[in-house]
């Protein structure tokens, strides 16, 4: 019989003390898989056992051999307010692993019970916030966006407490190319720890930028993958919900999947999030979000140069050329999605004009833009005629562009992760069926083609069934 096997290679738990706390996580009543990543954890070199002893290992009951688990120490920017101490409250990092593409990569348990970064609360998850990033993060994955990814869901035969009343307990198992944060650099800054700073500012140099020189060099090579990031997000409409810097990873990843969601109807100042009253996080936002938390780690760098002052000079310069990275990334992220191997500016006010009919017309973000590449696109409007008088400018402008209709097919998704169903999806399972999990995991899987498993996906949702709030799930 096979026994579950990691072959950890650990790096973060031999850092000092002040980086974390050793914390094993708490057992729970009666572990229960629902789902393991088989195609992950071969890419990881991981040897999986039989079910309930997967169950067991991903639910923190046992520990594989070489775990050394840990909860990591950080700060970070919520919605504009500085917490000086936040950490992880409900996450155990087990360990790491040399994936087979040689890139190292976390093993985390989430929601695997109370740390000393817990304040106050019970450390645990729902099975809605599990089931959800599990179902997101690897639909972004599908998608070839740069994301944290699920390995494994459990339940944990316990009930969690919210405000809502008694809700069945999961915890997720996610893999990252590290959990390192605009936070984690804030944590030490913050406490005028410079000793450690430096030691964070080494340990993620060599981890994921190794070829820049010295904090500027970091610092910009960090604004480029976020810049790119958050483009990508856009040409999905993908909307984070919770982007304080405890939420920016340093590798340029997705990570924390709270109450995201993908946009049906286009409104640029759309808001999904319960707890962000005054739209910070909307999906227009974004871009300027990014470039105030890249300011954030700028702050948090300073101290590490001797010339504090010319640092500040040259930070400043790094972090105010990054609306301009934005708009390039986001012109070509759009550029593709309308046909264009190599958008001009001038190309900018095609994109938006089109952009503002659709908001004018209430039209669907994903399948109007599949559409366009058929010739159907009227069809997703109910007054056609501002979107054909649109569609006469871009076929006279796509018009010598060679492999337009592919470049479409390649960067437009026929399907998203839709909130309505993920909604119907969460119901389900805490009913006891998980059905419809697997079912939306298997349709998510090619989300670039037309597949009749997946076709469920692709329909809107009804007024009744529109998803207007979603929730951070702690």
């Amino acid at each position: 019989m096979t026994r579950t096997a990691f072959p950890f290679d650990n790096t973060y738990a031999r850092l000092p003390a002040t980086f974390f706390s050793a914390q094993p996580p708490q057992p729970v009543a009666a572990p229960a898989l629902i789902a393991v990543n088989a195609p992950l954890a071969e890419e990881l070199g991981l040897a999986l056992g039989e079910a309930s002893e997967l169950a067991r290992i991903f639910a923190g009951n046992e520990l594989p051999e070489g775990a050394e688990p840990i909860a990591q120490a950080y700060a970070g920017h919520q919605f504009g307010g500085f917490s000086a101490q936040l950490g992880d409250g409900r996450a155990t990092l087990l360990g790491e692993v040399v994936d087979h593409h040689g890139v190292r990569r976390d093993i985390q348990l989430k929601g695997s019970g109370p740390t000393p970064w817990s304040r106050g609360g019970d450390g645990r998850a729902w099975l809605g916030p599990v089931l959800r990033e599990y179902v997101l993060s690897e639909a972004m994955y599908a998608l070839g966006i740069p994301t944290t990814r699920a390995l494994a869901a459990v339940r944990t035969g316990e009930e969690v407490w919210r405000q809502e009343g008694a809700l069945p307990g999961a915890v997720l198992t996610r893999t990252a190319a590290s959990h390192l944060r605009v936070g984690t650099f804030q944590y030490f800054a913050a406490r005028r720890d410079l000793e450690g700073l430096a030691r964070l500012f080494g340990y993620a140099k060599a981890r994921h930028y190794p070829e820049a020189e010295g904090p500027a060099g970091f610092l910009r090579a960090v604004i480029a993958r976020q810049a790119a990031l958050v483009a990508r997000w856009m040409g999905v409409g993908f909307i984070h919900g919770v982007m304080n810097t405890d939420n920016t990873s340093i590798s340029g990843e997705t990570i924390d999947y709270g109450p995201c969601a993908f946009m049906d109807a286009y409104f640029a100042d759309q808001v999904f999030s319960s707890i962000d009253r005054q739209g910070r996080y909307a999906y227009s936002n974004q871009p300027h979000l990014i470039v105030w938390n890249m300011a954030q780690l700028a702050t948090a760098l300073v101290p590490l140069m001797p010339d504090q002052e010319a640092a500040i000079a040259d930070f400043t310069e790094a972090v105010h050329a990054m609306p301009g990275l934005v708009e390039a990334e986001w012109l070509r992220v759009f550029g593709a999605k309308i046909g264009l191997a190599a958008p001009c500016e001038e190309d900018r006010a095609l994109i938006e004009d089109l952009l503002g009919i659709m908001e004018d017309g209430g039209a669907d973000f994903t399948n109007t833009f599949r559409a366009l590449s058929r010739g159907t696109a009227a069809a997703e409007f109910t007054d056609p005629a501002p979107i054909e008088a649109w569609q006469a400018r871009w076929r006279a402008r796509i018009a010598h562009e060679d492999g337009w209709r592919e470049r479409m097919e390649r960067s437009n998704p026929a399907v998203i992760a839709r909130n309505h169903r993920v909604e119907e999806m969460i119901a389900a399972a805490v009913a006891g069926d998980d059905a419809p999990f697997h079912r939306m995991m298997e349709a998510l899987a090619m989300p670039y083609e037309d597949r009749p498993e997946a076709a469920y996906l692709k329909t809107p949702p009804k007024p009744s069934e529109i998803v207007r709030r979603t929730f951070c799930g702690t």
